[in-house]
């Protein structure tokens, strides 16, 4: 089959720009407006989207999050979200962010198995390591946890959930009126688990889904962040300006897949991309202008802190000079050193720089009409630098029906993207392979060496 682009779309009701609820299209409570988060994933999959993305934080943020912005100082908790929505829905699959810094393993794949049989096999986990203070100050902590201890709990939170999720093989509900066998004993199995973070005996009580279990989500991009996705994401999500960087991520992320023994074709990178889309040049930039209007200095100011890790009080600094140094942080490093790069490969000074990140917060922005637009999609798919790309609109509605009615019908009039979907769970859309429960797998071995 003929290789095609993945898309994701990244919707927070409030929008992805730090000012977007301002907008005058977007509604000023979109954030915990469930029947517009109902329309969005509608219009998401009228696009044919693989899946509607959300990320999430644990504390309440002024614009330095994530999600950053006065209107995403509250919202829904994203799996209590897609399990409402997707009984309206029917094909498009559902990625929620959850901490692997704050949750348990248990709890977690309790979760997101029952979203996975909700949804009937549309479920993916987004695995984060939360950083901010003001995260461990919820969870009986005074300061965050070190970056690299975040990532040895999350490798092992991650292995534990796994193991979880194969507590039951695939056939063990036999469900025999006539007999009275509910379930197969034999195929119920102990995770029986005990490791430098976690003790979890087992088993979870929620069966395996139409897709086995929800597709794998990972979105670290420091040295740490690298080998956790290499080892255990079937989708990577990224953050790049330039192809250059963006082929030499994803070439590392392949030959690191491929070092560990698995199939680089079934780890999709997926970069992110803000796009303003016109029928024409000037009308791009005539939107991407009204919105960096609406932009509050303090607004700005805030999202650079969260974006540089915290670190930096650009109080007193003036808006119109460069970036001052950011002092060493033990959140998000890389993001740190993306908006750095932002800033001296276009030589921004700090309102520049905020103007620049706040559709996207360090993901790469495109104001062009849609045939530009897919130039640049195109470019990257076909150069190793994405296997498809998690669309961040900068406002909604108008930037998701902008992008499905404009951008979608020319990917698909030059073959880059699907006229209907695949199939019916998530993993079939993005072309991963089903997950054979290890349990099944070693008795399958035993027999056939016999």
């Amino acid at each position: 089959m003929t290789r095609k682009i993945r898309l994701g779309a990244f919707l927070p009701g409030g929008g992805q720009h730090v000012a977007a609820w301002r907008h005058p299209d977007s509604p000023a409570d979109g954030a915990t407006n469930f029947r517009f988060h109902v329309e969005l994933a509608q219009e998401a999959e009228r696009g044919l989207f693989d899946a509607y993305f959300l990320a999430d934080g644990l504390a309440v943020s002024f614009g330095g999050g994530m999600e950053g912005g006065n209107a995403k100082v509250a919202g829904f908790e994203p799996v209590t979200l897609f399990a409402a929505l997707a009984p309206l829905t029917k094909n498009i699959g559902f990625i929620a962010t959850a901490s692997t810094t704050y949750e348990e393993p248990y709890n977690l794949a309790r979760k997101f198995a029952s979203l996975d049989l909700i949804s009937g096999g549309r479920a993916g986990w987004n695995v984060v390591t939360t950083a901010t203070e003001a995260a461990a100050q919820n969870f009986n902590l005074d300061q965050q946890h070190p970056h690299a201890f975040r990532y040895r709990r999350a490798a092992e939170h991650v292995d534990v959930v796994k193991t979880l999720w194969d507590s039951f093989e695939d056939d063990a509900f036999v469900r025999d009126k006539d007999s009275g066998v509910f379930f197969e004993t034999g195929k119920l199995h102990l995770a029986g688990h005990r490791g430098e973070h976690f003790k979890v005996k087992g088993p979870l009580n929620v069966s395996r889904s139409a897709q086995g279990h929800p597709v794998i989500v990972q979105a670290g991009q420091s040295e740490d962040g690298r080998g956790l996705a290499a080892a255990t994401a079937e989708v990577i999500f990224t953050a790049h300006q330039r192809l250059d960087t963006a082929q030499e991520f994803y070439r590392d992320i392949k030959a690191r897949a491929r070092g560990l023994g698995r199939d680089p074709a079934h780890v999709l990178v997926m970069p992110g991309v803000s796009p303003f889309v016109g029928r024409t040049l000037e009308e791009a930039r005539a939107k991407y202008d009204r919105l960096t209007s609406l932009i509050l200095p303090e607004d700005g100011i805030s999202l650079l802190n969260g974006l540089t890790g915290g670190t930096l009080d650009l109080s007193g600094y003036d808006l119109d000079g460069p970036l001052p140094p950011a002092p060493p942080t033990e959140g998000m490093k890389s993001r740190q050193a993306l908006i750095r790069q932002i800033a001296d490969d276009n030589n921004f000074t700090i309102r520049q720089l905020y103007q620049w990140v706040a559709s996207a917060r360090g993901h790469f922005t495109i104001v062009g009409t849609p045939e530009t637009i897919v130039d640049t999609l195109q470019e990257w798919f076909e150069n190793e630098a994405a296997d498809g790309f998690n669309i961040l609109p900068p406002w909604l509605p108008t930037g998701l029906t902008d992008f499905v009615d404009l951008v979608i019908p020319e990917l698909q009039r030059r073959g880059l993207f699907r006229t209907e979907y695949e199939g019916a769970t998530l993993r079939e859309n993005l072309g991963l392979p089903f997950p054979i429960n290890r349990y099944a797998a070693a008795r399958a071995a035993v027999q056939a060496a016999e």
